[in-house]
């Protein structure tokens, strides 16, 4: 498996602080030309802490993620896989 970014290991640290199984989590990432795609596994039951009420735990995490990526000039976005 090739070597996560910074950014990919950040949404790593994040998810496993946030869920119960922490073995589960799984950070892959996709780089195109433009845009890298980060894809976030977890567990089944641990799926509903990633999310959070209405969305608003995953829209925390993408807009950290926003903060970081911009500050490496890059374009990333977030994929919560089920």
């Amino acid at each position: 498996m090739a070597e996560l970014s910074e950014l990919g290991k950040l949404i790593e640290y994040m998810a496993k602080m946030l869920v119960d199984e922490s073995d589960a989590v799984v950070v892959s990432e996709i780089a195109g030309e433009n845009t890298t795609v980060i894809e976030l596994k977890v567990a089944k039951p641990d799926l509903g802490k990633i999310i959070g009420k209405q969305g608003r735990t995953a829209r925390a995490i993408r807009t950290v993620l926003n903060g970081a990526s911009t500050k490496l000039r890059k374009r990333t976005v977030l994929e919560i896989v089920e």
